[in-house]
């Protein structure tokens, strides 16, 4: 290669580099915790009642603004429908085609969810589903052609969402919960993670790592039993990872569970201490450090409902 080839091919790496990195540093942090929070469910509707998943999640993340719209935010609403002359339930309203109009109001997220994937299934919207699961792009043209929204953009806005956050790998049809065998005597994922299982399995759940120890986040309609089931582990062992006990109510969607036990003090190199802030409990606290909670009471000499004045330090180690 000579010297004018090699400066060439050099110049054109760079180029490449810098609009690869410029690529993904357009992609936005709040789609991208929208689609992690959002895609189990997209995927089960799918399975439910054949609406692509990357259509559900393009068209959540189009009109709410990934979660942060008023609608989103004051009435759960993810998909701008509106009230309609047969809607019963609470309203909110806003201006869109016309001022002040009534938007439908839902007790959480995954209600809106629910009633967008029943609200598709209505007979002005039956030729899509003559479309394959994986024809995105039909599906988006289609959703404009039955007046799903007045938008002249609109199929090439979700396309693009669907294209530019790769939201067709959901349209696979991965199962909700993968379908174990049963397992032998003490065979369990209890201590250590076994990722031939994982990938044997396909399980639903993104295991991460933080503070040394395994993790999932918690989705839209999970259960203690069913992430137990799916993991391979008894219940009970669940609980005691995460300082719960069998009346415990399920954790809020995002939240960390853990799939082992926790550190009884933060290791070495890891913060020392914690800045309370407000709405924070000693087991918030610990949970989010990956802490037992009874190592965590007693470095700093709490018992469990002492109350903690934000603004003060506790000793993580």
């Amino acid at each position: 290669m000579t010297k004018t080839t090699w400066r060439a091919t050099l110049t054109l790496l760079l180029v490449l580099s810098a609009v690869l990195s410029a690529d993904a540093q357009s992609l936005s942090m709040d789609y991208l915790r929208y689609i992690e929070q959002w895609s189990p469910l997209a995927v089960r509707h799918q399975q439910q009642y054949g609406i692509p998943a990357s259509i559900t999640l393009s068209q959540g993340l189009l009109e709410s603004c990934a979660g942060l719209s008023r609608l989103a935010t004051e009435g759960n609403n993810h998909f701008g429908i509106k009230c309609h002359k047969d809607w019963t339930g609470d309203g909110i309203y806003a201006d869109d085609d016309e001022k002040n109009e009534c938007f439908r109001k839902y007790a959480d997220a995954s209600e809106s969810f629910e009633d967008h994937a029943r609200f598709l299934k209505r007979k002005r919207y039956q030729p899509l589903f003559q479309l394959k699961e994986t024809d995105y792009a039909g599906w988006a043209a289609g959703l404009k052609q039955c007046g799903y929204a007045t938008d002249p953009s609109y199929a090439a806005k979700l396309v693009n969402i669907i294209e530019t956050y790769e939201l067709y790998k959901y349209d696979t049809g991965q199962p909700v919960v993968a379908q174990r065998r049963e397992l032998r005597g003490d065979e369990t994922m209890e201590h250590t993670i076994d990722m031939a299982i994982v990938n044997e399995f396909k399980i639903m759940h993104k295991i991460r790592q933080k503070w040394g120890l395994y993790y999932v986040t918690v989705y839209p309609g999970d259960t203690y039993d069913s992430i137990a089931e799916e993991f391979g582990m008894k219940k009970r062992k669940l609980l005691d990872f995460n300082d719960l006990d069998r009346n415990s109510e399920m954790l809020h969607s995002g939240a960390m569970l853990y799939l082992q036990e926790k550190n009884e003090r933060m290791p070495d190199g890891m913060p020392e201490a914690h800045k309370v802030k407000r709405g924070e409990t000693a087991s918030s606290i610990a949970r989010d450090y990956g802490l037992k909670l009874k190592s965590l009471l007693r470095i700093n000499n709490l018992r469990e409902n002492d109350t903690l004045t934000v603004g003060t330090y506790l000793r993580l180690r």
